[in-house]
């Protein structure tokens, strides 16, 4: 399928080191459910990444659902990005 008509998918990950063992997906979402998941990150200055191989591994995973220990290294990448982007504010 071409890049530019292909359906946006979208998830947001929740993790409080203090509260929670794994990040957990708190939204996910297809179409307009992914632009509207986009444009909230981006309401409240939420990085977003994107990686379409992780997303398509993560795409299997329910909301609430704790990422498993398996994607544990991809989903570290993504928190050391936030955290180099946090650190140069």
């Amino acid at each position: 399928m071409n890049e530019r008509y292909k359906r946006k998918e979208a998830l947001a990950l929740r993790y409080d080191q203090e509260r929670d063992d794994a990040p957990e997906i708190i939204a996910k979402g297809k179409g307009l459910i992914a632009e509207e998941i986009l444009a909230r990150a981006d309401d409240y200055d939420v990085p977003i990444y994107e990686d379409p191989a992780l997303m398509e591994l993560m795409s299997e995973l329910n909301i609430n659902e704790r990422i498993p220990e398996d994607l544990y290294q991809a989903v570290a990448e993504i928190f050391a990005f936030i955290y180099q982007l946090d650190k140069n504010y």
